[in-house]
C-alpha cells in the first residue's frame, strides 16, 4: 500500500458514503471518486510518482478515457515515458482508431483509477493488445477487491493496487 496516496485520497475526499450504483451495475454503500479528487495537483502528483515507481521496463503508460487519462499523464510526467489514451469507442473520422499514441510492439503499463470486477480494465487490455501492444501489468489507484485481480490473472495480467479499499475503509 502506498501511504502517501492513501492519505491524499482521504484528505481530498475520494471516499464517499451513501447509496451508489457502480459501473459494473453493482450497488454499494461507498464510492471511490478518484476523478474529482485527482483534480487536486498534490494527489495527482502522488499518484503519478507512485505509478512511475511501478513502471520498470515499460515503454509506455496508457489509460482508458476519461478517468484514467489524467493518471496516465501524471505517470508519464513522473517517469518521462510516453503515454497513450484508449478511447471508449472507435473514432470514425480524422485518422480514426481507438488508441491515441504509439503502442504497437511496446510493453505498455495500463493504469486505472478504480477496479471493481475488472470489466472496464479488460476493455483497455483488449484494445491495447488489438493494437499490437504487450500488456502484462495494470496499476490501479484503488482496488475495490471485488474480483478484478482474478479476472486479470485469468487474462495473464497482474493487478497492482496502490491502495486497497479495505485500507481506505479502516480510516
Amino acid at each position: 500500500m502506498n501511504t502517501t496516496v492513501k492519505e491524499s485520497l482521504v484528505t481530498y475526499g475520494a471516499i464517499q458514503f451513501g447509496d451508489f450504483t457502480l459501473a459494473s451495475g453493482q450497488k454499494s454503500t461507498y464510492y471511490i471518486n478518484i476523478k474529482d479528487a485527482a483534480t487536486q495537483p498534490a494527489l495527482l502528483a502522488a499518484i503519478g510518482h507512485a505509478i512511475s515507481d511501478e513502471m520498470g521496463a515499460y515503454d509506455c503508460v496508457a489509460g482508458v478515457a476519461v478517468g484514467a487519462v489524467p493518471i496516465a499523464v501524471a505517470a508519464s510526467l513522473a517517469s518521462d515515458k510516453p503515454y497513450a489514451i484508449i478511447r471508449k469507442g472507435e473514432k470514425a473520422y480524422g485518422v480514426g482508431g481507438t488508441i491515441i499514441g504509439d503502442v504497437k510492439g511496446k510493453h505498455v503499463l495500463l493504469v486505472e483509477d478504480v477496479t471493481t470486477s475488472g470489466g472496464s480494465v479488460m476493455y483497455g487490455i483488449n484494445a491495447l493488445r488489438d493494437a499490437g501492444a504487450v500488456v502484462e501489468t495494470v496499476v490501479t489507484v484503488v482496488d475495490r477487491e471485488q474480483g478484478a485481480s482474478r479476472l486479470l490473472n485469468d487474462a495473464g495480467v497482474t493487478l497492482v493496487p496502490l491502495v486497497r479499499v479495505s485500507d481506505l475503509l479502516r480510516q
